[in-house]
């Protein structure tokens, strides 16, 4: 058996893959095979997301186990999907890698989908490799080196609990990992509160960073002379591109490397792009055609967060939110829903579910989205009647909202506003908008954010281009690709 270096184990593979292998993959490689050898080795590899971090460590996976075959490797994600692709990888990578292909058991009950066991001397309860979820029973399980990669996600850090949670969960490692073993973090910050953070969190009563001790590895995409780490890969029109798209607050922590804190971040309301102009109703060649400002409007996103009204209470808001055929957005339209009070008057529902659908009609929406926590869980039904009552084709889509809402605000506005496509009409700034854009803050616990909240649910709906509307009405479809077009068939070849 030939042993080598880890980077040249690294290049030999990409070799045969038909791979250059980048400069910043050397650099993590080498650092990877010095930290492995030193005693008691707990290492954190931090680098910007689509660097290849987690490829480079299913190789070196596979190296160490052809250094020693008996080791037993427990792969740790946020979920068993993303465990299962690191160890599919490394079993790929033992398969066709030269220096590895004789660690392949004959046995096929050896070599499973999460889980395998190489041709090995000693007779060990637990396989090579293991995958888990962190959040599934681990008790009885031992391991000689602990791969953490993307442990900590959206999904496991956007609330105190879920991040206390995934912590209680990591700290059972230490009964697992074998005396001496090998511990390796591998991931990007989705939160100011971060496994990763360097320094302890005070506000919370930290009184030293949860990886405290760990030898650090931190690549963001941009070194401090602002240039691209992966040039051949990442130019820096490339960066930019990435930065507009995602918005300042993803790009600083997943392509920086640097927790954000959202407390901190606020909305620049002189980032809105400001229009007079009315919705223009067109037909060009039989087909309806919307525009605005002499842009072509390709679809529309109609997000209703109701609410009683009730003084002090939060107000029921539709906000309406089209899309033009460069990909900029126009919020056209946003009503603070009002009833009237009385006797004789039908109730609050009815009343607020008849001015929804006046607003459909009035500006040709094909769908709407009703968030349904709370009053919105009845209100789709009354909404269909009153749609069919006056003969409005439109799709009513029931919508759960379950991320909190200082989540859903600022991965809302971040990136559109940092690029300046969020196009606003006259009228919305005389709604409460302005103001709560100017003074939002994640941390508020006070004061209204209701119209940001119902934007928000506006722009991360997919783009609605519906074919058809469930419904008896019909109503022409404006918005592109929404036309059908019969071909003859009938013919002979």
């Amino acid at each position: 058996m030939v042993r080598c270096r880890f980077p040249i184990f690294l290049s030999l593979w990409n070799r045969t893959q038909g791979l250059s292998t980048p400069r910043v993959h050397f650099k993590i490689s080498q650092w990877l095979e010095s930290a492995a050898e030193s005693k008691n080795p707990r290492l954190l590899l931090m680098a910007f997301r689509a660097c290849g971090k987690s490829t480079l460590v299913g190789l070196f996976c596979v190296w160490l186990l052809i250094r020693n075959p008996n080791l037993r490797i427990l792969v740790l994600a946020a979920d068993m999907t993303l465990a299962g692709k690191m160890v599919r990888n490394v079993k790929r990578i033992l398969e066709k890698h030269p220096l590895s292909r004789h660690l392949k058991p004959k046995a096929a009950d050896q070599w499973g989908s999460d889980r395998f066991t190489v041709r090995r001397e000693m007779e060990l309860r637990d396989p090579s490799v293991l995958a888990k979820s962190i959040f599934t029973n681990l008790t009885g399980t031992r391991a000689d080196v602990v791969i953490c990669d993307d442990v900590e996600v959206p999904k496991t850090c956007d609330t105190p609990e879920k991040r206390a949670e995934l912590r209680t969960r990591l700290l059972e490692l230490d009964y697992i990992l074998t005396p001496n073993g090998l511990q390796i973090y591998v991931g990007t910050p989705h939160s100011w509160y971060t496994l990763y953070a360097e320094t302890p969190r005070l506000e919370i009563g930290e009184e030293a960073s949860f990886l405290k001790g760990f030898e650090r590895l931190v690549i963001p995409i941009l070194d401090k002379d602002g240039e691209s780490v992966w040039p051949e890969r990442f130019s820096l029109d490339t960066i930019e591109a990435i930065r507009k798209r995602t918005g300042p607050a993803q790009f600083t922590s997943q392509m920086m490397c640097l927790p954000v804190n959202i407390s901190e971040g606020c909305f620049d309301p002189d980032n809105l792009r400001i229009y007079d102009d009315d919705l223009h109703y067109t037909e060009a060649s039989r087909q309806p055609v919307l525009s605005l400002a002499g842009r072509k409007l390709v679809s529309v996103r109609a997000w209703w967060d109701p609410a009683f009204g009730s003084e002090g209470g939060d107000r029921s808001i539709l906000a309406i939110v089209y899309t033009d055929s460069e990909g900029e957005y126009w919020l056209h339209h946003l009503a603070v829903i009002k009833v009237k009070a009385g006797k004789n008057e039908e109730d609050v529902a009815t009343q607020q579910c008849k001015a929804v659908a006046g607003f459909v009609r009035q500006f040709y929406l094909p769908s709407i989205a009703i968030e349904t926590n709370g009053l919105g869980k009845f209100l789709p039904s009354i909404l269909r009647r009153e749609l069919g009552k006056s003969g409005t084709g439109c799709a009513v889509i029931e919508i759960t909202a379950r991320r909190p809402k200082s989540l859903r605000i600022l991965e809302a506005f971040d990136a559109v506003l940092a690029a300046r496509a969020l196009h606003v009409h006259r009228s919305v700034l005389m709604s409460p908008f302005l103001h709560e854009l100017r003074e939002w803050r994640p941390t508020k616990t006070s004061g209204h954010d209701d119209t940001l909240d119902a934007v928000a649910g506006a722009l991360s709906l997919d783009p609605v281009r519906l074919r058809s509307v469930p419904s008896g009405a019909h109503r022409p479809t404006w918005q592109a690709g929404s036309s059908q077009t019969k071909g003859k068939s009938d013919f002979e070849v």
